[in-house]
């Protein structure tokens, strides 16, 4: 039987190539809303934004430590079901079960992509996102175990720079992620960044492991 989506799984790449980005009101929500705030977050991958790129020594000490097992790809569909998880410190979210279908079928068309973090064959936290050419769209992330989702981040970030990609974009800016040098830009600037990556080749090695991408970015400072 086919499925059904509230908007077509294209509908929402051309919204990414437009600025916009869809969420929906709650987990409950039939409606999915679009949106292209005044100010959106970038995370730098290069020192061409803010203060450049930044990773906090502590965490640089525990991404060298290895404490996790790091895919990507591998469970996409598990990562976006953590992220909608409600909990006791979250009692909401804005992926729905329409938004959740739906990039579960952007997946599978090659567009969504996820990062997963495993200790002892347990999944313990990751993100996802959406890749345009040389530009990566961060949707959501989850943590089950000390700075998962961080160390997540970084081997996204280290596969990015790696991969020659010119935009990271984290939509809001909020204080999980200044630590990592995120900035605020103007609507203006932030589509003359994206024109600029969805104008430029990018490759994710999605065959190659990220740790000595992340080693490599480390070393360089």
């Amino acid at each position: 039987m086919a499925q059904s989506y509230v908007y077509a799984p294209e509908t929402i790449i051309k919204a990414y190539a437009l600025g916009l980005f869809p969420m929906a009101e709650s987990h409950n929500s039939k409606d999915i809303r679009f949106y292209d705030p005044d100010m959106r977050g970038l995370i730098p991958l290069d020192d061409s934004l803010g203060n450049g790129l930044h990773i906090p020594r502590r965490l640089q000490r525990r991404v060298r430590q290895h404490p996790y097992d790091i895919t990507i790809d591998q469970d996409f569909a598990a990562v976006i079901t953590a992220c909608a998880a409600r909990s006791s410190t979250r009692t909401d979210t804005w992926i729905n079960a329409d938004i959740r279908q739906l990039y579960i079928a952007l997946h599978k068309m090659g567009f969504a992509h996820s990062v997963e973090v495993w200790l002892e064959g347990h999944l313990v936290g990751g993100l996802y996102g959406v890749r345009l050419r040389a530009a990566f769209f961060g949707e959501s992330m989850f943590s089950r175990q000390t700075d998962a989702s961080k160390i997540a981040l970084v081997h996204l970030m280290a596969r990015l720079r790696h991969g020659g990609f010119r935009l990271l974009d984290a939509q809001f800016t909020n204080e999980h992620l200044k630590q990592f040098g995120v900035i605020d830009v103007p609507r203006i600037e932030f589509q003359r960044r994206l024109a600029d990556a969805l104008a430029a080749e990018a490759d994710l090695n999605l065959a190659a492991p990220s740790l000595p991408m992340v080693t490599a970015m480390l070393a360089a400072g």
